[in-house]
Formats: structure tokens, C-alpha cells, sequence
């Protein structure tokens, strides 16, 4: 949902996810005058809840010199940025967010500043569950203030529990959304149909076992191994983690494992699809491996669809992965039965696209559709950016453009080509750490404001960003989102069992991607920016951690070209 108001030169856009909402804030000349920044109150209608909200950076005349995980009113100190995120909303509830601008009084004293004219908008977040399309990010952020605040940044007592405290604030949803789609499986009517690559996590298999049990019938295709050309089948670590915990199991006569082994690289499905009277229904698919690490650790997406023909086309590509096809067949199944679309999705459109496919054609079509946007590109990136998608940021484009991604590219090249246009920016998954807490620069002492983080994960490949997402002209009233278990690389076309769902037109998705994806972004950019200044003994963060007692904190907010202006003018109320 999308709402704007405006008063005394002031303008607010909010903008609602589930449990998210963005509020734009823009300004004319006058209003910007003397202006030290926003308080902002939040008011859940639904629960009654309300208070001014509080932030971490502090006027240095009035609090020189704070504890760690201090936060205070932003009527005292309020917030400089024309851009905040309330990421502690509810799902379907109304909130009422007032904000106020908050100026530097004639007497210079910041202990008592002049308040403007309120701007108040209300919206209502989206509820999690709707026919059409239901989306689940977990919280994704380990490495957290409030997770080094609440868990010492320690493991969940109870990894296996989702009743455990550190799950369930891990989790944000996505677990407990898995196990009800499982869940809807509710008697021998219902059959559930799943292929998955990583199958370990104890609730979800203990949820499959029970669908069986109550009379559910349940087949799951399955990682198990690797046959080589001369069909001799060779074992694999993830194989062996997925026979280890199957075998946990009781047996069940309705709950059925098809071992998938004649797969060219990695069978990376995590797809379930749910059928009621042999009809397909509804579909639950996304980036979240079916691991502790894919519901608690990694940024993941859950995705369900409330669509028999989406359903229907996921059931057919399983009826095909339960064969265990050799790779041309499965490859002659997928161009034929899902092909490159055209360059114009339909209008209103959820279009199944499944691999592995005959050539990497669909990099190019990806590339064209970016090269197509009038307002921006966002993009996650588990393992790094492939170079044919790279090249098609290597251009100037007259909009922002966003990546979040785990890491740099190993190439430094195609590193370069994303870095090179001034409008890309880029966030990375990287812990606020060790050396960008206290690294000996002159008024640096971020230790002074914040708490240490650790990511309880000590080993493995992905610890941040396992999304894969592709979001254009997003805000525009026809986005574009793509989401599904392909990484937009050329082994997730032409090697990988995948799927991805290409969505046009549905303003309600986007919204919501939009607003995690911000929530992301934004939670890891300040950590890219820290360690890398600390990196490279740049001091000029230093000055960003007291707010500014003058009003050119704005400036670069309104100077034409430069990425918080070009933010400000993405975001503003239409």
C-alpha cells in the first residue's frame, strides 16, 4: 500500500510491506531552513500501541559521550535522513506514523529544539496470507544490534524448536508460514508434492511426517547422489545429510522419498505443491533451503501461490523431476514446456519459468529488461554478479540502481564494471566487526555506540544473502519482480534443476519486496561503508556519528547527481 500527505512544505510517502513501512520524506527551500531533522511517532490502531520512536545518534553538546545500545526520543534527537524504515511492524494492522520536523531554536540551545507542523499519514501493512500471492522474508540479520542486545549473539538454545525465543525472532514468519502451507495438507483429500536440494531441518520434516500421518499422501524428490555417465551412482555430502535425517523417520506408507541423482550439476529446488482432489492448488516456492540456515541464518524469501494454472505448470516439472530424467530429456522438457518469454510479460502475469535449459539465452532477456527500466534496478546476489548481467550495469542510467550481495565479485573486472556508473550502489553482507568497531582513527569510536557483532554461524558458504531477486521500475504502478531459487547465473540456466516465478504488474508483491529489500539493504550498507572506511583509515565516518547541530546536513540531500538526492527524488510522494 502507498500513501502520501503533505503540509507546511513537508511531504511523507509511506510505503507498506507485511512487516515493513517505508516513509519518504521531502522538503521545499523554506521548510528546509533551520531544519535538524525528524521525530517520529508511531501509532498501531489495532493494538494500541504507540510512542515516539528512538535512535541511536545524539546531538554531541547534549550527550557526548553515550553507552553502547543507547537510544533516546527523536523529539530530542531526531532522525537526519529523508528516509526511514519502521521494521517492527505487524502484518494487516493500522498504523498511524506522525512526523514532525524538528528545527534549531533561535537560542542555539539543542537541548530544546522548535517543533514544525506535524505530517500524518495512515496505512494499513499487508496481511501475510492472501489469495494470489503470500510472501515470507525471515529477519535475515543476524548480525544485529538487537540480536547482540537480546542473544549475545549466541545460537538458539533450541535450533530445532520454533517455539524457541532466538528462532521465532529469527525466523520473522518464514518458518511458521512452511510449516502451515505443510499444514494445509489435512486429510487423504490433499497430496504434497516436493523437490528440494538441502532437506535437514527437523520441523519440516517432521512436518511432512505428519501430514502423512493424517492421511496426506506426501513425495518428495530429493537431492541423493550423483549417476555419472556410466549410470553408476556417486555419493554426495549433501546427499548423505539428507539420507542421514530421512532415515530418522518412521517409516510411512503415504510419505514416499524419490531419490533425484541424474542431475547435471545441483538439483536446487525448494518447491512444495499442494493438491486437494488430484487437482494442484497452491505452491510454495522461494530462496529458503529447508536447513536451520535457510529459515534462521540467511536472508531467505518464502513464496506461496494461490493459482491452479501456477500450481499446475510446478506439477508438471515435478512429474518429470520424480523420473529422475537424464539431462537432454529434462533440458527438451523445460524450453519446451516453459520458454523464453516474449520481450513483454503479460499484463497482471505470474509466469513459471524452470531449468535446466537448453542455452543461457535467458541472461540476455534478463539484460533487456534492465536495460528497459525508467526508475530503478534492484538486484540480490548470493554469488557474485555474472558478468553478463554486470555488463548491462556497466552504462549510464539516468536512475538508481541497487545490488545486495554476499560478497564481491572474485573477479576484480566484473567488480569493476558494477562499480564503475555513479548510480549503482552497492551493499554487502558483512557483520559490523572487530576492526570497524575499534579501529584507531581520530574520532572514530564506533564502540561507543554500538555492540560487537557476531554471526553465530562459524562455518559455510552463504552467511548473508541467499535471495535471488531481480526487481524493476518497482515502484511504478507495473513492476517487475523475479523471485524462485535461481542466482541470475549461467550454471542456475543451463545446469541446475531451478525455478523462477516472473511477476508483472502486482503492486501488493512489489510493495513488499521493495520494503525488505530496503530493510536489508539499508541494515548491511552501514556496515559496508564502516568496515571499508576502517579498512582504509578513512576518518569521514567519524564525523557521521553525532548528527549534525546545523541544517547542511541536508545539502547532500538536494545537490543535483548525488546518490541521497537521486534516493530522496526515487522515494517522494508522486
Amino acid at each position: 500500500m502507498r500513501v502520501a500527505a503533505r503540509a507546511d512544505g513537508v511531504s511523507v510517502h509511506a510505503i507498506s510491506g507485511t512487516r515493513a513501512v517505508m516513509l519518504a520524506m521531502d522538503a521545499n527551500e523554506a521548510a528546509r531552513r533551520d531544519l535538524l531533522g525528524f521525530a517520529i511517532h508511531a501509532h498501531n490502531r489495532t493494538n494500541g500501541r504507540k510512542g515516539w520512536l528512538r535512535g541511536f545518534k545524539f546531538f554531541k553538546a547534549v550527550v557526548p559521550d553515550p553507552e553502547p545500545g543507547e537510544r533516546r526520543s527523536t523529539l530530542e534527537h531526531p532522525i537526519q535522513s529523508f528516509l526511514w524504515g519502521h521494521y517492527a511492524a505487524e502484518p494487516g494492522e493500522e498504523y498511524e506514523y506522525t512526523i514532525r520536523p524538528m528545527r534549531r531554536p533561535a537560542s542555539g540551545d539543542l537541548s530544546a529544539l522548535d517543533q514544525g507542523s506535524d505530517v500524518a499519514v495512515s496505512i494499513r501493512t499487508e496481511p501475510e496470507w492472501q489469495d494470489g500471492h503470500s510472501v515470507f522474508f525471515n529477519r535475515g540479520a543476524i548480525v544485529s544490534q538487537k540480536y547482540a542486545e537480546q542473544f549475545g549473539n549466541q545460537p538458539p538454545e533450541k535450533m530445532d524448536d520454533p517455539d524457541d525465543a532466538a528462532v521465532k525472532w529469527l525466523s520473522r514468519g518464514l518458518l511458521e508460514a512452511a510449516l502451515a502451507f505443510i499444514g494445509e495438507a489435512k486429510d487423504a483429500t490433499f497430496e504434497l508434492r516436493a523437490a528440494v536440494y538441502e532437506f535437514t531441518y527437523k520441523p519440516i520434516l517432521e512436518a511432512f511426517a505428519a501430514a502423512a500421518g493424517r492421511g496426506a499422501h506426501v513425495r518428495i524428490v530429493y537431492e541423493a547422489g550423483h549417476r555419472g555417465t556410466d549410470d553408476v551412482l556417486m555419493p554426495s555430502s549433501q546427499g548423505d545429510k539428507n539420507k542421514d535425517e530421512i532415515a530418522k523417520l518412521p517409516p510411512h506408507p503415504r510419505l514416499e522419498f524419490i531419490g533425484r541423482t541424474r542431475h547435471i550439476s545441483i538439483p536446487h529446488n525448494k518447491f512444495i505443491v499442494l493438491l486437494e482432489n488430484g487437482h494442484p492448488v497452491a505452491l510454495w516456492t522461494g530462496s529458503t533451503n529447508f536447513t536451520p540456515s535457510g529459515f534462521i541464518g540467511q536472508t531467505n524469501v518464502g513464496h506461496a501461490v494461490s493459482d491452479d494454472a501456477v500450481a499446475a505448470a510446478y506439477n508438471g516439472y515435478w512429474e518429470q523431476l520424480r523420473q529422475d530424467p537424464h539431462r537432454a530429456a529434462l533440458k527438451a522438457w523445460c524450453m519446451a514446456n516453459s520458454p523464453r518469454p516474449g520481450a513483454t510479460l503479460p499484463a497482471q502475469a505470474t509466469v513459471a519459468l524452470f531449468s535446466p535449459r537448453g542455452s543461457t539465452g535467458m541472461l540476455g532477456w534478463y539484460g533487456a529488461r534492465m536495460d528497459e527500466a525508467a526508475q530503478t534496478v534492484m538486484l540480490t546476489s548470493a554469488f557474485g554478479v555474472t558478468r553478463k548481467l554486470a555488463e548491462h550495469f556497466d552504462v549510464d542510467r539516468d536512475y538508481l540502481r541497487f545490488i545486495f550481495m554476499e560478497r564481491k565479485n572474485r573477479s576484480a573486472e566484473t567488480q569493476a564494471m558494477l562499480e564503475r556508473d555513479r548510480d549503482t550502489v552497492i551493499s554487502l553482507g558483512r557483520a559490523l566487526g572487530t576492526k570497524g568497531m575499534s579501529t584507531k582513527i581520530e574520532g572514530w569510536k564506533l564502540d561507543k555506540w554500538f555492540r560487537r557483532e557476531e554471526h553465530f554461524r562459524k562455518r559455510g558458504h552463504i552467511f548473508y544473502v541467499h535471495t535471488k531477486i531481480m526487481m524493476l521500475d518497482v515502484l511504478s504502478a507495473d513492476p517487475l519482480v523475479f523471485t524462485g531459487s535461481a542466482n541470475f547465473s549461467p550454471n542456475s540456466l543451463s545446469s541446475n534443476d531451478e525455478n523462477m516465478l516472473l511477476i508483472r504488474g502486482d503492486t501488493r508483491v512489489a510493495d513488499i519486496y521493495l520494503t525488505e529489500f530496503q530493510r536489508l539493504f539499508n541494515h548491511f550498507y552501514f556496515r559496508t561503508v564502516a568496515n571499508e572506511r576502517a579498512e582504509t583509515g578513512d576518518s569521514d565516518i567519524a564525523k557521521a556519528v553525532y548528527l549534525d547541530p546545523t541544517d547542511r546536513w541536508t545539502k547532500r540531500y538536494f545537490t543535483p547527481g548525488r546518490f541521497h538526492s537521486r534516493r530522496r527524488e526515487l522515494f517522494r510522494a508522486p
